[in-house]
């Protein structure tokens, strides 16, 4: 088994105690009514996306998020958020010693050891959640976990739902998929842009992700058969019937009878939440390597951490 497989599968108890962990961090974490950044790379500026939409959806203050070196220096915040799983990626790294002094910062880690944690004036550290596999899972979605928890998001309902995400099976045969896009709205549009990374990085595959009231003003172009759209949490009214004139096949959790397992998770209990489905399009990605021959914890081209000469 792949690295990266147990550790995907061990996301219900790396929420579980980033939930426990959350109130014992709360004055590191941003306060209500603080204009804050997020800023991460790749798998964690995506993850630090969901949580500024989610925490300004929930009226708690303006919060945007930035690539690392695309971080408006000269824009005024209350705090800065950065979240690297190593410590060590040079963007985050040489941010934080740039604002030092001038905005308080803190770090999420999964290394408590690593040159961030003594760039940072406040750590919120997560070794339990960090990886040896390259391709990032459960270190990224743990740190959004305690900052959902953090939100007042019911996690348990969270981690409930991921421990069947973690089993159930794959809503479709990956070997018949040539392309998959995946959809978001609104927080969810990060974790439709992880699931697409994850897919790339993992199997070297052809994925997109949009917005899912974009995805009609031109990318649906591409939709086909033997190929797959996947949407996290809401969708605009029409989608699901304007993917199906496409052939395409459609995977959404609230949807029953559209190629789906998902709409059944819940029984009685709706809708399932986007992280879990998360997890199932984490599986997907790694299922697309191993049919592929590829290794999902040796991607081409990739390290566990960018450090830049």
């Amino acid at each position: 088994m792949a690295y990266v497989d147990m550790e995907i599968a061990s996301q219900p108890d790396c929420w579980r105690e980033a939930a426990e962990l959350a109130p014992t961090v709360a004055a590191r974490l941003p306060r209500p009514g603080e204009r804050v950044a997020v800023v991460g790379c790749g798998t964690s500026w995506f993850m630090g996306s969901a949580y500024a939409a989610r925490r300004e959806a929930a009226g708690l203050g303006e919060t945007d998020a930035f690539q690392a070196s695309e971080f408006p220096t000269a824009r005024r915040y209350d705090r800065l958020v950065a979240i690297t799983r190593s410590g060590t990626t040079t963007e985050v790294t040489e941010l934080l010693a740039a604002v030092r002094g001038h905005l308080p910062t803190t770090v999420i880690v999964g290394d408590p050891d690593s040159p961030a944690t003594g760039l940072a004036d406040a750590v919120v550290s997560l070794p339990f959640a960090d990886e040896r596999s390259v391709v990032q899972t459960r270190f990224a979605t743990t740190a959004l976990a305690l900052l959902r928890a953090h939100l007042g998001d019911n996690v348990a309902a969270l981690v409930a739902d991921a421990e069947v995400a973690v089993r159930a099976p794959l809503p479709l045969d990956p070997t018949r998929i040539e392309q998959a896009t995946f959809l978001g709205r609104g927080w969810t549009i990060g974790l439709a842009r992880e699931a697409a990374l994850k897919c790339r990085e993992a199997a070297t595959f052809w994925a997109e992700a949009y917005p899912a009231m974009d995805y009609r003003h031109g990318p649906i172009s591409i939709a086909a058969p033997g190929r797959l759209v996947w949407a996290f949490g809401e969708i605009p009214d029409g989608l699901a019937e304007d993917v199906a004139a496409t052939g395409a096949a459609f995977v959404h959790s609230r949807t029953n009878g559209c190629r789906t397992v998902l709409g059944r998770w819940a029984a009685g209990r709706n809708p399932v939440d986007p992280m879990a489905d998360l997890i199932l399009a984490q599986r997907f990605a790694v299922a697309l390597a191993t049919c592929r021959g590829l290794d999902p914890d040796a991607p081409r081209h990739l390290s566990r951490s960018v450090v830049l000469a």
